[in-house]
């Protein structure tokens, strides 16, 4: 409760006020049965309860249409504050679960899907944000209701009680069962929520792929299995629901009916007025109604729950990066230096085998340092330490002369610019994309740093310019213009450090030479570090780093590497047409 209080507390106006205005409905409930009693009794024995004139029946008229609306304030009231109060609930706690996610490290992402951390987001904070809203509605009036309607049928007549004094218990009992029952059911049904998700995101993400490969109808049966399966899962939970009600009514209405059969001799005897009964059985109904109210409530809360353990799972993982334990939390990157220092690491702790191993490597400040390797050797993990996107298991990675670790987060990415193998643009203007890596630059700098990666000579073509909109990914660009971007992006910010990885692949060589001539000549104060399958990306590096299976095999000059280093011989040769070779 202290968790979810934290959300409650700035509204609690609504909290009080919501279930306030149910008990003035409830009163009204309570009420209007006696009122109609009366008019009943007066009308079958005005002997014994006097003559319904028409100034009583006018006064009584006045008094249930004053109620009704005082009922009606009151329901009005509650639905109002229950929605104000739920739906700011929700949407703090989307908040909250968003700005952990922003602090998760790539290793904590690995940890849940990307389908899975949205449905976190949204459906099952949405059932949250269900619950709430009923528990506000029905936490009082239910309870209230059915005490209401004990005590009130108790002073009616206490022998007709004991029918629902028998049923009440055997209701409870079904109740408890179809609860059980049904919990493990929404667990399941949220887990099919995620594969579904997964399923339609990486349809949608990749559809280009899908009908290049014409892979329509796989990809349909694959939905189709998983939207099955959320059928399976979604009837099963909701076959005990709509099992629920129909065992809900036998038990209401032969309860019912049960009370007519024995108070209708007492009627006919004269040892209860029919306005009585008439009475009596709108509270028994009322008793019931409660009952369900409250079995309705368990049901949403019992799905509620595992929504709710869920997004625990998330506000509650434990972030394997952060600022802590950081010696300088104001240092900022001002050389650009980088070191590591007997390296180690591997993605899952209890693999056998290491990622990077035994990893000593200098890399000097303003210097181009090229890294090639074959595909799966750890280039981009190695790269992946100094901007401590994971942490090492063992050993250091040094940046100044300072830890990583001694740096915060935001100070030590700050002073590194970084393109990433995939390249991830986002839905908005070109301009405000490339304005990423540093949101105060002005139209001139932006220009000025799509030139040096060669963008600017495409975005001069569109109609809008550098507010041309870009789609979700820059899909309505080419791989090369997508690029050419995050290049721009990257140089933007002026880093200290500037990491580029395998990120000209998709330009030709002609623009990938003036984009590395740029470099040199724009950023010569700045560290390089270039990943690249193509040895003619990284020929002009000060030095190239040769990597196979997590380790480092040759650290020299292109011409050294090409004498001594034997990997790199083989890539170089691979790559040249024979009459070169």
């Amino acid at each position: 409760m202290k968790r979810w209080y934290k959300y409650i507390k700035p509204y609690l106006p609504y909290f009080i006020l919501g279930p306030l205005c149910m008990i003035i409905e409830l009163i009204g409930e309570m009420i209007m049965p006696r009122l109609l009693a009366v008019v009943i009794n007066k009308a079958t024995e005005p002997e014994i309860y006097g003559e319904l004139s028409i100034e009583v029946s006018i006064g009584i008229g006045l008094i249930m249409i004053a109620v009704a609306l005082i009922m009606m304030a009151g329901g009005v009231g509650g639905a109002y504050f229950g929605a104000k109060a739920s739906v700011n609930f929700a949407q703090d706690l989307r908040q909250d679960v968003f700005t952990k996610v922003q602090k998760f490290s790539f290793a904590n992402i690995d940890k849940f899907s990307t389908s899975s951390i949205v449905t976190r987001l949204t459906n099952d904070i949405n059932q949250l944000q269900t619950f709430v809203n009923m528990l506000l509605r029905m936490a009082l009036r239910a309870p209230g209701m059915m005490i209401g309607g004990i005590i009130m049928a108790l002073t009616i007549s206490p022998s007709l009680s004991g029918t629902f004094g028998i049923t009440m218990p055997i209701m409870i009992a079904a109740i408890s069962i179809i609860i059980a029952i049904g919990f493990p059911k929404f667990a399941v049904m949220q887990k099919r929520v995620d594969g579904l998700n997964s399923t339609v995101r990486e349809n949608v993400t990749n559809v280009r792929v899908v009908k290049s490969f014409v892979r329509e109808d796989f990809e349909t049966d694959k939905f189709e299995e998983s939207n099955s399966a959320l059928k399976a899962a979604g009837l099963g939970a909701m076959n005990v629901v709509i099992f629920m009600m129909p065992v809900m009514n036998f038990f209401m209405y032969a309860t019912v009916i049960a009370v007519i059969w024995i108070g209708h001799g007492t009627v006919i005897s004269g040892d209860m007025p029919i306005g009585d009964l008439t009475n009596f059985v709108t509270y028994v109904t009322q008793i019931l109604s409660s009952l369900m109210m409250i079995t309705m409530l368990l049901m949403t809360a019992s799905r509620a729950l595992a929504s709710g353990k869920r997004i625990c799972e998330v506000l509650d993982e434990e972030l394997d990066l952060s600022d802590e334990n950081a010696a300088y939390p104001e240092k900022r990157v001002e050389g650009g230096s980088v070191e590591f220092k007997n390296v180690f690491f591997r993605y899952y702790k209890n693999n056998s085998e290491w990622v990077l191993e035994n990893i000593d490597l200098k890399i000097e400040s303003g210097s181009t340092v090229g890294i090639i390797g074959s595909t799966g050797c750890g280039k981009t993990t190695l790269i992946s330490m100094i901007p401590r996107l994971y942490d090492v298991d063992s050993g250091e990675v040094i940046v100044d002369g300072v830890n990583v670790k001694d740096y915060s987060l935001t100070a030590l990415r700050d002073g590194i610019g970084i393109v990433l193998q995939k390249n991830l643009l986002f839905s908005g203007t070109i301009i405000e994309n490339i304005r990423w890596g540093d949101k105060e630059a002005d139209l001139e700098d932006v220009v000025e740093a799509s030139t040096h990666a060669a963008a600017d000579r495409f975005v001069s073509t569109f109609a809008d310019g550098y507010d041309t909109m870009l789609d979700k990914g820059g899909s309505n660009l080419s791989g090369g213009q997508k690029q050419r971007l995050c290049i721009a992006r990257a140089l933007v910010k002026k880093p200290k450090i500037l990491i580029l990885d395998d990120s000209t692949s998709a330009v030709d060589t002609a623009t990938e030479a003036g984009i590395r001539r740029a470099l040199r000549e724009e950023l010569p104060d700045s560290t390089k570090i270039i990943i690249a399958q193509r040895i003619s990306s990284v020929k002009e590096a000060d030095k190239i780093i040769v990597m196979n299976e997590g380790c480092i095999t040759g650290i020299g000059t292109h011409e050294q590497l090409l004498e001594e280093n034997t990997e790199y011989q083989e890539i170089y040769y691979s790559q040249m047409d024979k009459k070169e070779a």
